[in-house]
């Protein structure tokens, strides 16, 4: 038996943490949502083969225990007590360490692919708390729609679909260690965006509302460490886009346009100076 899934890449239109919890890892508030940007999963399992194998197009991943794939394979396996085995196969497109959330959207199409498989009959709500153990961006990664995401990443509301946008997506070369960020965070420092404006605007259809009130409290601790991402979002803005933020723990920037024209202008422009560019919509699993 066999499924492919879709695991679309997300960006973080809000993103801001309140405080740290005791056990080191940070309280979240983000307003998030899925692109068509996207890696194709395709899992088997079969009761000849007990392990669980995974395999990628992209050559310097891992394909062991330390992919989050695998983690979600043997967490389904383990919870269950189910002795089939998975094989898995990742097309990758979403670049990697980017802030673009590719690893956890693998990891979520494996859960919901073997729910299926399997014939768990899990809930979306339950795939997103098993998501957690694997990683905070698994849970928001299973409903893979725009959403406000809270607590550890498992608490996750969707809202109301996204006015009609355009998104340029582009990656600087460097890549980001998001522990070594959220290491650095300096909680009486930090500036805090307005989620709840964010989601206000949403909730209106107002583009405008979304792009005036929409942060990242992690960019400016990235931006210290890679200089591109502040040149990207300059040009960004230069070339006309409506905002321009980093996401996640970055380093990749997007930019927001309300007309196509007018995004397909900013990515080509963007060429010239960035290797990964990509135009692309906001899209909805479900």
């Amino acid at each position: 038996m066999d499924t492919i899934e879709k695991a679309p890449a997300k960006i973080n239109l809000c993103l801001d943490t309140p405080f740290r919890h005791l056990d080191g890892s940070p309280e979240w508030r983000m307003v998030m949502t899925s692109i068509d940007l996207a890696d194709y999963v395709h899992i088997e399992t079969s009761s000849v083969f007990t392990g669980i194998a995974v395999e990628t197009d992209a050559g310097f991943l891992p394909s062991d225990q330390r992919n989050l794939a695998y983690k979600a394979a043997k967490e389904l396996q383990k919870s269950f007590n189910i002795k089939n085995g998975v094989q898995i196969s990742i097309k990758k497109n979403i670049p990697v360490a980017a802030g673009l959330g590719g690893g956890s959207s693998d990891a979520a199409a494996v859960l919901r692919g073997l729910n299926k498989l399997w014939d768990l009959k899990l809930s979306t709500r339950k795939l997103a708390q098993i998501g957690l153990k694997i990683d905070s961006d698994v849970p928001f990664c299973v409903y893979s729609t725009t959403a406000l995401v809270e607590g550890k990443g498992e608490v996750v509301t969707p809202l109301d679909e996204l006015p009609p946008l355009w998104l340029v997506i582009a990656k600087p070369r460097a890549s980001v260690s998001t522990p070594t960020i959220l290491r650095k965070i300096s909680y009486e420092k930090i500036i805090h965006p307005e989620v709840d404006k964010v989601v206000a605007g949403i909730k209106k259809g107002s583009l405008t509302e979304i792009c005036k009130w929409m942060g990242n409290a992690l960019e400016p601790i990235t931006i210290k460490e890679i200089q591109e991402i502040k040149r990207i979002k300059q040009k960004m803005y230069a070339f006309g886009v409506e905002a321009a933020q980093m996401s996640g723990s970055g380093p990749t920037v997007f930019g927001i346009c309300s007309k196509y024209s007018r995004a397909q202008h900013v990515y080509n422009s963007l060429k010239g100076f960035c290797d990964e560019v990509y135009l692309v919509r906001p899209c909805n699993l479900n």
